[in-house]
Order: C-alpha cells, then sequence, then structure tokens
C-alpha cells in the first residue's frame, strides 16, 4: 500500500508552500486536518474527465485533507486561487495515523472524485484490482476498499457525506496559522 502524508512534502513540483494542521475532537469529526497551499507551482495538473478539463493544482491553490479517525477514507478538497472548490477527491484507505507528527493514510487504490457539479467520477478501480492480483493486498484489503467506496456512494449520492459539507469550515480554521 501507498502511504501518503498530509504535508505532500516530497512533492516537488510546489516550489513555494505554506502548511498548516491541527487535530480537531467534535460532535461532527475527530481526526486530523491540514492545509496545503501551493504559493508558487513548476506547473499546474489539468485533468481531464472526458468532456472537459479541471486545473486542480496552480499557483494559489489550496490542498484540504481531512482525515477522519478510525475511518477508511481521506477527503481532499481542491481549492482554486479564489477559494472556490474545483473537486473533493476521497481516497479509500486502510487506515489514518500520524508519523513524526504528520498526518497520513494507506492508500487503498480506489478512489471517488465528486465535482462542484454533483458529477461522481469512480478512479483507479484498475489498480485495486492489480493490486489484489498480484498480492499487494489481501482479500481483506481488496474487499475493505470496494465495501467503503460503497458505503460512501450511498453518502454522497443522499447528501448525506459530512466531511463535503465541513470543507469549508474546516479551510477556515487553518487559514490563519
Amino acid at each position: 500500500m501507498k502511504r501518503k502524508y498530509g504535508d505532500r512534502s516530497g512533492w516537488e513540483r510546489i516550489i513555494e508552500r505554506k502548511y498548516a494542521q491541527s487535530f480537531l475532537d467534535t460532535v461532527p469529526f475527530t481526526g486530523y486536518i491540514t492545509l496545503l497551499t501551493a504559493v508558487k507551482v513548476k506547473d499546474p495538473i489539468i485533468v481531464d474527465y472526458g468532456d472537459h478539463k479541471v486545473c486542480i493544482l496552480d499557483d494559489g491553490y489550496i490542498w484540504m485533507h481531512q482525515f477522519p479517525m478510525d475511518k477508511h477514507h481521506v477527503v481532499t478538497t481542491m481549492f482554486d486561487d479564489k477559494g472556490e472548490i474545483v473537486q473533493w477527491y476521497i481516497d479509500i484507505c486502510y487506515k489514518n495515523s500520524i508519523e513524526k507528527g504528520i498526518p497520513y493514510m494507506e492508500d487503498l487504490y480506489l478512489d471517488i472524485i465528486v465535482l462542484p457539479t454533483g458529477e461522481v467520477i469512480e478512479k483507479d478501480a484498475d489498480e485495486l484490482e492489480d493490486a489484489y492480483l498480484s498480492g499487494v493486498i489481501d482479500k481483506h484489503h481488496y474487499n475493505l476498499a470496494n465495501s467503503e467506496y460503497k458505503r460512501l456512494i450511498n453518502l454522497i449520492s443522499s447528501g448525506e457525506f459530512e466531511l463535503m459539507k465541513l470543507a469549508e469550515e474546516h479551510k477556515e480554521l487553518l487559514m490563519d496559522k
């Protein structure tokens, strides 16, 4: 499994950055939130979603990660340089934890992208299959990823996925740090 850290410290695409994090213990959310501001990047990232392209990283863009404790997902809300949400990227993961003070996830490959229009995109199902068939992950991890995916899709489609609703509030909590 791939381990991904909230500070994205090894990401050389970002030339100048600001980073903040905090631990929250509230009724709707318990876990770490991180805020990575890409002050200056080498090159923007523009992704192609079939009939349209979306810029997810450029100068001034913000990536806010929510690492809920004891859950099998992490939400990255990507904001443009005007503070508008460009997408929510939901990683399905085995676990969230902390190492040397930085939160991380153990990624289970399967991802969900939600655009502000409400469009939902499944991503990397083939990577999950390949990881299972090649023995990188076992049947338990494979089933966990698929069941978490289905659970989250149900929450998203019914408008009950709280982390998406908390994105703006969590970003504001970290903007002054």
